[in-house]
């Protein structure tokens, strides 16, 4: 049979954000409170890469020229882990028109080093350089993260 005081119970820690623990006393603790513990959260830096896959001359960055890229430059400089995914992106070029591009996206989540600054500029310069790139798109972002 179904609890009325903890059919409300539900919907008050739903409606206004509590977490689901009690404090002493029988009380609502607020989601801080039950928080996980700070040594397991940590301030680090999230970059992630945009990156066309269209070259001059009518050619396409193809998903074997992507891997080798990944496994010769970018898992040597960050051999902890990444995240990548495949894309559609668009944009407007200098006539104006609308230009529409497969990508390749990589997410890196790192300490804020000037060591894995220079990482990822290199990961950036080397697929301009290998593919013929006039650019590869950077967004920084400070996170919070745990494992």
């Amino acid at each position: 049979m179904i609890n009325p005081r903890r059919v409300v119970r539900l919907l008050l820690v739903l409606g206004t954000g509590w977490a689901g623990a009690c404090a002493p006393g029988g009380r609502m603790a607020p989601a801080s409170y039950v928080a996980a513990p700070e040594a397991a959260t940590r301030t680090s830096v999230s970059d992630r890469l945009y990156f066309g896959r269209s070259m001059p001359g009518g050619a396409t960055v193809a998903e074997g020229e992507w891997r080798a890229f990944v496994e010769q430059v970018v898992t040597p400089r960050f051999p902890d882990g990444l995240t990548m995914w495949h894309a559609e992106g668009q944009w407007r070029d200098q006539s104006g028109a609308i230009v529409r591009e497969a990508s390749f996206v990589l997410e890196l989540i790192h300490p804020d080093h000037p060591d894995s600054d220079t990482a990822v500029r290199e990961i950036a310069d080397e697929y301009k350089r290998r593919f013929h790139q006039q650019s590869v798109m950077r967004v920084r972002t400070r996170v919070e993260a745990s494992f």
